[in-house]
């Protein structure tokens, strides 16, 4: 599994014009699902999206997670993240896990997120969205649950 993960103000999902997700102060998740992947590659995901230390805290330093200022979170399925750009000048997405798998697993990350107690809201699954937010920092970070970054 692939994430980017952005700090936000603030963002709102509209999935083919109709609006799907709204948070305020949290995070923004890109999340793309490889092929192999299983609910331990979304545990592993969840639980550093909601630890992750890059919110500031008093002194400035970026020591506070999303779960420690109560923020929320997007979650919006991202299957690009898998792209292979090395060959070629156009992506192939053959890494990416099939549909119904790469549901299940987006749809498990989503639910475990909603159990923190954390406002979560996705995107639509296999849509076209919109994706509008301000980002804060700007701060992004990349995680993929295979740690090859």
């Amino acid at each position: 599994m692939r994430a980017v993960i952005q700090r936000c103000a603030r963002c709102e999902v509209q999935s083919e014009g109709e609006p799907c997700g709204r948070i305020g102060q949290g995070l923004v998740v890109l999340l793309g699902v490889q092929q192999g992947d299983t609910e331990k590659d979304a545990d592993y995901m969840v639980d550093k999206i909601l630890h992750l230390r890059i919110f500031e805290d008093g002194g400035g330093k970026l020591n506070r997670s999303v779960m420690d200022i109560s923020g929320g979170v997007m979650i919006v399925s991202q299957f690009t993240l898998l792209g292979d750009c090395r060959h070629g000048r156009r992506p192939g997405f053959s890494e990416a896990a099939e549909p119904v798998r790469a549901r299940k697993l987006y749809e498990y990350a989503a639910a475990a997120c909603r159990n923190s107690g954390l406002q979560t809201e996705t995107g639509r699954f296999q849509t076209d969205m919109t994706v509008s937010l301000d980002n804060t920092g700007p701060v992004t970070i990349l995680l993929d649950s295979r740690r090859l970054f």
